[in-house]
């Protein structure tokens, strides 16, 4: 075991971990994070996706001590209480889901998109989100959400 220490949507937390362990199951089975979805298991769909010290990651991808002494932010973590990022208001406004499987990945992967580029093109944004996966959507809907978020104008 080996004990790892590092601060999840703003609680510090310590643990002991097994070294292989992922930071994608460390966060659902040991804090109860859910929101954060097993996908694939090969950072292939993204539904996964967390940010770690301010940068968006497959969570399937990362061991969990390689997370010591980082900053986890989850889509729990986004809301501040009842006030849904602005992100996650634009993905309900726009319906920017269907299923919601992936919907956690592609909002924290949007944030990240966001806050590297604030006024992205539609096709920036496509590039942006090519790491996540929708099996459902066709996408026109999430582009809008990323677009509205971006406060930029939304035509149907």
């Amino acid at each position: 075991m080996t004990r790892i220490s590092l601060t999840v949507d703003g609680s510090l937390v310590a643990d002991d971990v097994e070294p292989r362990m992922l930071l994608v199951q460390y966060l659902r089975e040991r804090l109860g994070k859910t929101g954060t979805v097993i996908g694939c298991d090969t950072s292939n769909c993204g539904a996964c996706t967390v940010h770690l010290d301010g940068t968006s990651v497959k969570s399937c991808n990362v061991l969990a001590v390689q997370a010591d002494g980082s900053e986890v932010t989850t889509i729990e973590g986004l809301a501040q209480g009842e006030e849904l990022h602005p992100v996650q208001e634009a993905f309900r406004e726009c319906h920017g889901l269907q299923c919601g499987f992936c919907t956690p990945g592609m909002i924290m992967q949007s944030v990240s998109l966001l806050a590297e580029n604030p006024q992205p093109t539609e096709q920036e944004i496509r590039l942006g989100l090519e790491g996540n996966l929708c099996r459902c959507t066709g996408y026109h809907n999430i582009v809008k959400a990323v677009q509205q978020a971006a406060g930029q104008e939304v035509t149907s």
